[in-house]
């Protein structure tokens, strides 16, 4: 595998990139939690209405996080199984806040050491 340089503007727009990951793992994460509640009030205790609300708002947040994951995917060089990988994270409650981590940790690593795998 061979190493590419970043040069300044590139690490920045990894940056920018790796913060607007980092909040939308954490609103998809949140999003994903509510949305579990909100199911269950509608199938367990029979209320829709909440369902009604929440599910295209859910929806929408979670594709912006799969926008998010797309543009650090890019601009890091992630190959697009592993950009999938990360994008159905989202699809699992708890999940998001526990990948998210480790994604940022090694964005930040590579960030510090100033190359990326091409």
């Amino acid at each position: 595998m061979s190493e590419q340089a970043i040069d300044g503007a590139r690490a920045e727009s990894i940056r920018k990139a790796l913060g607007y990951y980092k909040v939308m793992s954490i609103v998809a994460g949140v999003a994903l939690f509510i949305l579990c509640i909100v199911v269950f009030i509608h199938y367990v205790l029979g209320n829709a209405k909440p369902s009604e609300t929440w599910s295209p708002i859910h929806g929408i947040l979670y594709f912006v996080y799969v926008l998010s994951t797309a543009n650090l995917g890019f601009k890091v060089g992630w190959s697009l199984p592993r950009m999938i990988r990360i994008m159905l994270v989202g699809f699992v409650p708890v999940l998001p806040f526990i990948v998210e981590p480790k994604v940022a940790r090694e964005v930040e690593g590579r960030l510090a050491t100033g190359s990326l795998s091409a």
